[in-house]
């Protein structure tokens, strides 16, 4: 089995791949974006994808839900990894002795009032990873790189400060996707496309409505332009209740009787990591 999964060495897309498939035999595909992830399992390159689609700091990443379409992928699982941010340096690196913090830009945001007290400059880089690198590749005890306690295992850095980040319930949501469209028999949630039958006011609320009269929680809700004209959205839903439900058959018939296109992007069950 091969899975892709967006590199380099020590992302956390990484960390929730290994961790997600630790107990299987896998051959592991290496990517340098999102969009190339899940091109690879379109294209056959891989069996299986994971990527970022929901940061609880940044939102919707976007470009996993776009690629999604354009490769026509089906959702098999979910994973929640806890974004943890330590201060990592190379041994010996003492908290005031650092002049420079090396990061991706997201991150260094996640811990702005704590760089923000070291009075210190910043440098950016591609990932959390990169920047873990860099540090051991220089080898000085003067810089220091804001990233995960995995890439520090993996670059052998020490935390000269852990936990860094202002919010403490930070946490990343990844998709498992494949090309094959069936469900897990257990799964616990439904993730539907909506593309209106025309743009009118008030048609997103009566989308809403037909979900909150048959008592269907939704727990993310997501708007994407459909790239034909300005002002025209679709929507995508995730809906708490596997695909066998009836609620959800019940639901999409609806939906279609009043004109809308509902494509079903995947069903399946979240896997917290701790």
């Amino acid at each position: 089995m091969k899975v892709a999964y967006l590199g380099p060495h020590g992302t956390f897309s990484e960390e929730a791949a290994h961790r997600y498939f630790k107990d299987q035999n896998v051959e592991w595909h290496m990517c340098d974006s999102v969009p190339e992830v899940l091109e690879a399992v379109g294209d056959g390159l891989a069996d299986w994808g994971i990527a970022p689609i929901e940061n609880a700091i940044e939102g919707t990443i976007n470009m996993t839900v776009d690629s999604l379409l354009v490769n026509d992928l089906y959702i098999r699982g979910e994973v929640i990894l806890p974004v943890s941010l330590h201060l990592l340096g190379t041994e010996g690196t003492q908290e005031e002795d650092i002049q420079e913090v090396w990061s991706i830009p997201p991150a260094l945001a996640q811990c702005r009032e704590y760089i923000r007290s070291l009075k210190v400059k910043t440098r950016h880089f591609d990932s959390t990873a990169s920047a873990a690198a860099a540090i051991r590749e220089a080898g000085r005890s003067d810089v220091a790189a804001v990233a995960s306690a995995y890439a520090g295992d993996l670059f052998g850095l020490v935390k000269v400060r852990q936990n860094i980040e202002e919010s403490y319930e930070n946490q990343t949501r990844f998709v498992v996707v494949t090309k094959d469209k069936k469900a897990p028999s257990d799964a616990k949630k439904t993730m539907l496309q909506v593309i209106p039958s025309d743009e009118y006011t008030g048609v997103l609320s009566s989308i809403l409505n037909v979900f909150s009269a048959l008592n269907v929680n939704l727990t993310w809700i997501e708007s994407r332009p459909t790239k034909k004209k300005l002002g025209a959205y679709q929507f995508f839903l995730e809906a708490g209740f596997g695909i066998q439900d009836p609620l959800i058959e019940k639901a999409v018939a609806v939906l279609q009787t009043y004109g809308h296109e509902v494509n079903i992007l995947g069903s399946f069950t979240a896997t917290k990591l701790d």
